[in-house]
Order: structure tokens, then C-alpha cells, then sequence
């Protein structure tokens, strides 16, 4: 298989825009976790594929890779707030 085929790089190019696409729904409020996770994923797909070929949407993977790393880390602290407050209504304690 060859790795600089012109698919090759359309197809990391297009994992990158997704990668940015994502990363910014993962900044959604509720619904942006699985948006953050799943650019994650694809981030490191892309990465691997960078080391193959030149990447020309790099800035937006990485871009991408920095709203999924916010939006998950704010929205597993609001999931782990609202799971601790649940814990302490249900043992009364609130």
C-alpha cells in the first residue's frame, strides 16, 4: 500500500476538520462529552497518520484537541458536581 497516495491525504485532512468539528461541540453544554471524547479518538488517528505524511490541517487538529481537552475536563467536573451533590441529597446531608 502506498502511504503517499492522494487518498490518503484527503482522508487525514478530512479526520483533521472532523477532529476541529467535534473539539468545538465538545464544548457544548450536556451534550458536548461525547463531541470531546470522539475528538480525542480521532486526534490520535491522525496523529499516527502525521507520521507518514505532512498534515497541512495540523493547526486545526490541534485546535480541536484543545476545546475536546476543555470541554472534557469542565464537563466531567460539572458531571462530578452533580453526581456528589445527587450523593448527598440521597444521604440527607444537603
Amino acid at each position: 500500500m502506498n502511504n503517499d497516495s492522494p487518498s490518503a491525504k484527503i482522508q487525514m485532512l478530512k479526520s483533521s476538520m472532523r477532529c476541529f468539528v467535534f473539539g468545538l461541540l465538545g464544548l457544548l453544554p450536556v451534550i458536548g462529552f461525547p463531541f470531546a471524547i470522539a475528538a480525542l479518538w480521532i486526534s490520535g488517528q491522525v496523529r499516527a497518520a502525521e507520521r507518514q505524511l505532512w498534515n497541512a490541517a495540523r493547526p486545526y487538529r490541534l485546535w480541536g484537541v484543545a476545546c475536546a481537552a476543555v470541554g472534557t475536563i469542565f464537563w466531567a467536573g460539572v458531571l462530578a458536581i452533580v453526581v456528589a451533590r445527587a450523593l448527598m441529597f440521597a444521604e440527607g446531608l444537603g
